[in-house]
């Protein structure tokens, strides 16, 4: 299997605009790892293979969504049956 950021198995990233795709372009080159880079401005930035080069752990980024405030005499908003 081919190591990542090389001729064999390029890097890929997705980026919304041109200056973004020049940093991660500039990062590579200094690196000397080959990388595609495409921009895509509808579409969700995805950096994971840089992220992998650099050495971070990599893993599936979660939104957290904050709910409605629950008061401490009000139901378990998970539905348990309990109170808070």
């Amino acid at each position: 299997m081919s190591k990542l950021g090389t001729n064999s198995k390029s890097a890929v990233a997705r980026v919304q605009s041109e200056e973004r795709a020049n940093e991660i372009m500039q990062i590579c080159e200094e690196k000397n790892w080959k990388v595609i880079v495409g921009i895509e401005p509808d579409k969700e930035e995805d950096i994971s293979d840089i992220y992998k080069l650099l050495g971070y752990k990599v893993e599936k980024i979660k939104t957290i969504v904050r709910g409605e405030k629950v008061g401490r005499n009000e139901p378990c908003p998970c539905g348990n049956g309990s109170y808070l």
